[in-house]
């Protein structure tokens, strides 16, 4: 049976998470999907899913993604527990590794076998999501004797990936694989790793969802997009695990330049090396025909959920112009 094809619209709303709770409820009553937190940092997205589910009665709400070296898979699980009760078959646990970034420079933790951590993280938290005690030992992680009380509708888990090896384990141990910041030139070669990774597990590859994180703007200033996404972006593929991904896509080059100006602390050589051509690859700016007609080709291509992201910092008019041109009365996914 093929996926429904579903849009989203980006959670947080910004800090307040009355904002989050508007923009969710926006999104409902205009006939929006699903609503997708990102996870990194204030304010919490695992929390803030919690405290907003009661302001929604339709939308499905997933994360993508929460990181698996920030919580153990018992919190994980304990967290999704309730998460599974206020969100009765309309939650959706999203596991990533994160970035070095984010782990090394603010949590001080070691982002070490990303690959295995995730791998193992989703079967335990699955584990203990079906009410079974644990009894596990694995390279990155051990739990025994830990056990939850059962669910009615425990929660799908879902695995962000980029490259590769985390595609495949994505695909093979969990229910749908999340992608982000991807040259449209690669998407081939991305599902090509998800239908290896669901083939292994003996699943069929067309169902294993896959959901991505679209930075889309809709504006008729390509100008101003641009701008916004290199000052969005550039710190992004300047970490390593971003930055092997933008190499492995095929731009190297630009991943070089950007890895020299970081070291460099030269912001012009940094978000230079996004050029108007990669800029085009990856990001979706242009107005409301240009901005469908991309994620329709993204559609095309295997996406079933895209969750629309504005980007930081953009103008609050054309976050709203963004959200609209997606709303059923004016685009239809095929």
């Amino acid at each position: 049976m093929a996926l429904k094809k579903r849009i989203a619209v980006t959670l947080p709303a910004g800090h307040r998470v009355a904002d989050t709770i508007a923009r969710m409820q926006w999104a409902e009553a205009n006939g929006y999907d699903d609503a997708w937190f990102g996870d990194s940092g204030a304010p919490d997205s695992l929390t803030s899913a919690a405290a907003a589910a009661h302001a929604v009665e339709r939308l499905r709400v997933g994360v993508a993604a929460t990181p698996v070296y920030t919580r153990s898979p018992s919190i994980l699980a304990a967290t999704a527990h309730v998460l599974a009760q206020v969100l009765p078959g309309r939650f959706v646990m999203g596991l990533g590794s994160s970035s070095q970034t984010m782990m090394g420079q603010w949590n001080g933790l070691a982002l070490e076998k990303p690959v295995t951590r995730v791998t193992e993280t989703a079967q335990l938290v699955r584990t203990m999501l079906s009410a079974e005690k644990t009894n596990f030992d694995g390279a990155t992680l051990s739990s025994h004797g830990y056990r939850q009380a059962p669910l009615d509708q425990p929660p799908p888990i879902y695995i962000a990936a980029l490259r590769p090896k985390m595609i495949e384990a994505a695909a093979q141990v969990g229910d749908g694989v999340i992608f982000n910041l991807w040259p449209k030139s690669v998407l081939p070669k991305m599902m090509e790793h998800v239908k290896i990774g669901a083939e292994r597990a003996g699943k069929d590859w067309q169902e294993v969802e896959v959901v991505n994180r679209a930075m889309v703007l809709c504006t008729d200033d390509i100008e101003l997009g641009r701008s916004l996404f290199r000052a969005n972006f550039a710190p992004y593929y300047a970490t390593p695990v971003y930055n092997s991904f933008l190499a492995w896509a095929g731009y190297d080059g630009a991943a070089d330049t950007i890895t020299e100006g970081w070291a460099q602390k030269d912001r012009t050589k940094t978000t230079g090396a996004l050029s108007n051509e990669l800029i085009e690859e990856v990001a979706i700016i242009g107005n409301e025909d240009q901005i469908r007609q991309r994620i329709a080709e993204d559609a095309a291509g295997g996406i079933h959920t895209h969750i629309i992201a504005p980007f930081l910092g953009s103008p609050d008019e054309l976050v709203a112009r963004t959200f609209e041109a997606f709303t059923p009365d004016q685009f239809q996914l095929p």
